[in-house]
């Protein structure tokens, strides 16, 4: 194959977790499709996968960042070498069923006014339910909290084929997404403000802005682990919430912002003493440390 013949770019941001990447690429090797190429961008892990790809899987491109620059930044910093029109994110704790590119490479075909798909992502542990990163496919309330297709709330529902039609939807999920790369550049790339959470979604609304649709597209699946490589700690907290704020600020229309960040602080204020009265006092210090950040840096959005 050659460089010319690429139509995809598979790009898997990681950091530390061999024995995670090594599945996920064993599973990649399976697929039915043949124009497509892997980068792992490599975020200074400390735990030799850096000598491990290149010792085992030579044939993958291998980006060595100088450090951490979370999802967004490593997923930047891979999409620096893709040779494909499309750019397929996809988090390192994944499988897929062999048949999972051709679908989505279709969808985007068929239709230019289409910047991103995501495939149907279903639980690695339990394969008929739906999982909470993503399921069908994303979309957003009035107060801007997203929600997915195949969830409500924490509780995840069983695939039945519920959802099996081809839909649009507002966001694709950053565990496996397809964008072209030319929307994703024009669109500005992922925010590396963002660092981790949330990315996908603000890419999407900036696409949504300038004119395009997401799609869902259920006949590819993707299995994924989740918090792999950010388990639910006060760090994921915090990001989720400031993300959330910032994500709100760039993209909403100033008529609407102000009204939803006023409904959003007292929702988070009322969060946030929930967390306390379960006892999580990392968590509820995190919510207001998300937003005192958020007040600093509005100056930069």
């Amino acid at each position: 194959m050659t460089q010319s013949n690429i139509i995809v770019s598979v790009i898997i941001p990681h950091w530390n977790g061999i024995d995670v990447l090594s599945e996920c690429l064993d599973s990649l090797k399976k697929t039915n499709f043949d124009f497509f190429e892997i980068i792992v961008s490599d975020n200074a892990s400390s735990d030799g996968s850096q000598a491990w790809v290149k010792e085992n899987h030579p044939d993958i491109i291998l980006v060595e960042n100088d450090k951490n620059y979370g999802y967004a930044g490593g997923c930047n910093r891979g999409v620096n070498l893709a040779k494909g029109k499309y750019l397929l994110f996809l988090n390192n704790d994944t499988i897929q069923d062999p048949n999972w590119l051709q679908p989505l490479v279709d969808r985007l075909e068929s239709d230019s006014s289409i910047a991103a798909v995501q495939p149907k992502i279903l639980n690695y542990y339990k394969r008929d339910v739906f999982d909470y990163a993503g399921g069908s496919g994303g979309f957003m309330d009035i107060f801007c909290f997203p929600f997915a297709r195949g969830r409500l709330f924490l509780n995840q529902e069983k695939d039945t084929g519920q959802y099996d039609e081809a839909q649009s939807c507002f966001w694709a999920s950053g565990t496996a997404m397809m964008v072209r790369k030319d929307i994703f550049e024009s669109a500005g790339k992922f925010d590396e403000t963002f660092f981790a959470h949330m990315e996908e979604i603000d890419l999407c609304w900036r696409a949504f802005n300038l004119g395009f649709d997401c799609y869902s597209v259920t006949s590819s699946k993707v299995f994924h682990v989740g918090a792999a490589t950010i388990k639910k700690n006060s760090k994921k907290i915090y990001l989720n919430y400031r993300n959330s704020l910032l994500m709100m600020t760039k993209n909403l229309p100033l008529k609407d912002l102000l009204s939803t960040l006023f409904v959003r602080l007292n929702l988070d204020i009322i969060s946030s003493f929930k967390l306390l009265i379960q006892g999580d006092i990392s968590f509820f210090i995190a919510v207001y440390k998300a937003h005192i950040d958020y007040f600093f840096m509005l100056r930069s959005i």
